[in-house]
């Protein structure tokens, strides 16, 4: 197995299996940057917390051994209401953890954000900072396709 500042190819992470870039780096800023998806398909607040501290932590530790994250929170279904301006209680921490952590993205599905705006007769506005994926499960499994590792919140 190829092993990058000392990974192995599979860890466990969060009870995630974790698939690193292999091969060895010629520099620390040319290496190949890992990927972590994180997928929030409800709206329990402890859910959507979870998935940010998950941000958070995963970050920090990384970061201690020196390695880059990348880090996708992706909404799909219930879950979208992290993402909505119009109904979610964590609009000051999210915006806080994305200017912290700029390897951070947000993604809703715009599948389900039709769905809910049909359903609730409303245009649903994002928070600042987030974007529309057409299919949030879609986003995920390309992500896992590219070797990111996955985490249901």
């Amino acid at each position: 197995m190829h092993s990058l500042n000392g990974w192995s190819r599979r860890g466990l992470l969060a009870g995630a299996t974790i698939l690193t870039a292999g091969g060895p780096a010629t520099a620390k800023d040319d290496r190949l940057v890992d990927g972590v998806v994180i997928l929030i398909d409800s709206n329990e607040p402890y859910v959507m917390g979870h998935a940010i501290s998950y941000s958070a932590n995963l970050t920090k530790h990384f970061a201690d051994k020196g390695a880059k994250l990348l880090i996708e929170v992706v909404a799909n279904g219930k879950g979208i209401e992290v993402f909505r301006a119009d109904k979610t209680t964590l609009i000051e921490p999210l915006a806080t953890l994305r200017q912290s952590l700029p390897n951070l993205t947000y993604s809703m599905c715009a599948s389900s954000k039709a769905i809910a705006e049909a359903r609730e007769q409303v245009s649903i506005p994002l928070i600042s900072g987030a974007s529309l994926v057409p299919f949030g499960i879609g986003r995920v499994v390309d992500l896992q396709l590219k070797g990111w590792a996955y985490i249901h919140a």
